[in-house]
């Protein structure tokens, strides 16, 4: 194994080249993505183990592109998946072997800078305490389970449903059975992230 292929600097680099910019945030999730692969055995995740990962991110921020980049996963490849806790923390799990760990940042660990403005997180001196931290001072550990059904793992669609009331497509068993229907989650709860400003092309 070349070594350098989870070396902290080396991976930093990583991710500063697809998040953009450098911050504690980013150094902190290039540290849990480097631990957690360690921790359930993966040692070249973007070469010949690659197939072997998937990632759950709990927060939608700098970490979520570190160990996007670190890792290798993506969401597109249905590797990573972004579950919205608000939480510094992710779980990483090895396909092939079953074993999974979640790894969340301890509280004070570091200089911390969660709360600062995006101005001061950017500098580059908010990194240097998260290089040199055991990984057990920085993160919480923790072995887990983690249960997966065949429609969530990577690969080729297992099944395509049509939506008897908006007619789009839902992919991956997304779909809900309600009263007899097939639906999409957002015509079956009746509400979504979006509502449209105004009717479809083509409605009256």
């Amino acid at each position: 194994m070349d070594e350098g292929l989870l070396d902290f600097g080396t991976c930093l680099d990583l991710a500063k080249r697809i998040h953009g910019n450098s911050c504690a945030r980013l150094a902190v999730g290039t540290r849990m993505a480097i631990a957690g692969l360690k921790a359930i055995g993966i040692k070249d995740p973007r070469g010949r183990d690659s197939s072997n990962i998937m990632v759950f991110v709990e927060i939608d921020r700098c970490v979520s592109d570190a160990v996007m980049a670190v890792t290798g996963c993506r969401p597109g490849k249905r590797t990573l998946r972004i579950v919205d806790y608000g939480k510094v923390a992710a779980t990483f799990l090895n396909l092939e072997t079953g074993k999974a760990m979640r790894l969340s940042v301890k509280g004070g660990a570091g200089e911390g800078s969660w709360g600062a403005p995006s101005r001061v997180c950017r500098s580059d001196m908010r990194i240097k305490p998260y290089m040199g931290l055991p990984d057990r001072q920085l993160f919480h550990m923790e072995e887990v389970c983690v249960t997966l059904r065949p429609q969530d793992m990577p690969g080729n669609l297992l099944w395509v449903a049509l939506c008897e009331r908006c007619g789009e497509f839902v992919m991956d068993m997304r779909d809900v059975h309600k009263n007899g229907r097939a639906l999409c989650r957002p015509c079956a709860k009746g509400a979504s992230y979006y509502r449209a400003a105004k009717g479809r092309a083509g409605e009256g």
